[in-house]
């Protein structure tokens, strides 16, 4: 993993995101931040165990998808599956280590 500042890669709205295998973000400071940084890392693992590549049509078709249902980009954004898990254990510093294969699958249906 590589942490990467790139304050113009990042689109307004967010600071940061994860492009295997770099984590890019908008400010400095998000290097010492352990939760930015293990909700990114999350990420980093769901796109190895993905192949890379077919994590980001997974994400972009599922955006799409969210986006009809809720008509709201951030509340589509929010509920992507991948972003429901990295948010759900961002603060889990240790959740790496015992994270199951595909575990974002739980994250799928809305409960």
């Amino acid at each position: 993993m590589f942490l990467i500042v790139a304050k113009y890669l990042i689109p307004k709205g967010y600071r940061g995101m994860a492009v295997f295998p770099f984590v890019l973000m908008k400010y400095d400071f998000d290097k010492a931040n352990t939760i930015f940084v293990n909700h990114e890392k999350i990420h980093l693992k769901q796109q190895k165990e993905m192949l890379v590549f077919p994590f980001f049509i997974w994400y972009f078709l599922e955006y799409l998808v969210r986006l009809i249902q809720y008509k709201n980009k951030d509340l589509a954004y929010r509920n992507i599956s991948f972003e429901r898990e990295a948010y759900a254990k961002e603060t889990d510093l240790n959740y790496l280590k015992n994270r199951s294969f595909f575990e974002f699958l739980k994250y799928i249906t809305l409960k």
